[in-house]
């Protein structure tokens, strides 16, 4: 009697697939606070950083930013940098390795593997409560993407414009945070969050959705507003 075939086993998810290998841990040396450049061998900028003062008995929540299309590091820091000090915010703002994220060019690879040991530096050096992921427009559409497959490890996303979202696989169900201008030309509302959001909602993920008078922008309010919803009144000390 022949031997039964072996079950069919799916690829072993990776960065292809946008999935993120780094986890928590406890700090292995002392944080250095202020902003901090991240660079690799060559000097080359991978992302900015941005620790608050620490506090002994309350670690950071570890908020990753994108920057949109044709963006900075720096852009995307700015993004929650004035509200970082008032809710304990530490700011990761990487730098895509083209001028957009993988995604949106030719797929999950570069930019995850880029994150993934980001994340994995910071861990070691902070005490790190939760991991968010947030963007502003390409950077949006990319953090959603990347967060919904990641939900194991990312409790929430902050997308401010997005234009969609489009993970490969998915994992957990992490709160989300939309924003969009109802005069945005870049990614006009009504094919945009409009759609992703009801979507997004009949999934059954819990959507915190905030429409504004404005175009293709940040306005302070909403800033404000994604920094309450990112830090709950009961865990704000």
């Amino acid at each position: 009697m022949s031997e039964p075939a072996p079950p069919h086993r799916q690829p072993e998810e990776n960065h292809r697939h946008g999935r993120l290998i780094a986890r928590p841990g406890l700090p292995v040396g002392p944080a250095t606070t202020g902003l901090v450049p991240m660079t690799d061998a060559d000097g080359e900028l991978l992302a900015l950083l941005y620790a608050p003062a620490p506090s002994e008995d309350r670690p950071y929540r570890l908020v990753v930013m994108m920057h949109g299309a044709g963006g900075s590091a720096r852009q995307g820091l700015d993004l929650l940098l004035p509200v970082a000090d008032a809710h304990h915010l530490l700011l990761l703002a990487p730098q895509a390795a083209a001028s957009s994220w993988d995604l949106i060019a030719e797929g999950f690879g570069t930019d995850v593997r880029r994150i993934d040991g980001l994340l994995a530096s910071v861990f070691a050096g902070y005490p790190v409560q939760n991991v968010v992921l947030g963007g502003f427009s390409d950077g949006a559409s990319y953090a959603l993407s990347l967060g919904l497959t990641n939900g194991d490890l990312v409790a929430g996303v902050v997308a401010f414009s997005p234009g969609f979202s489009a993970p490969l696989v998915t994992h957990g169900r992490p709160r989300v945070f939309v924003s969009h201008g109802v005069d945005d030309r870049v990614l006009p509302i009504d094919v945009c969050s409009r759609r992703l959001v009801p979507r997004l909602r009949d999934l059954g993920y819990d959507v915190t959705y905030q429409e504004f008078p404005g175009g293709h922008e940040v306005p302070q309010e909403i800033r404000t507003a994604a920094a309450d919803w990112l830090t709950p009144r009961r865990d704000t000390r």
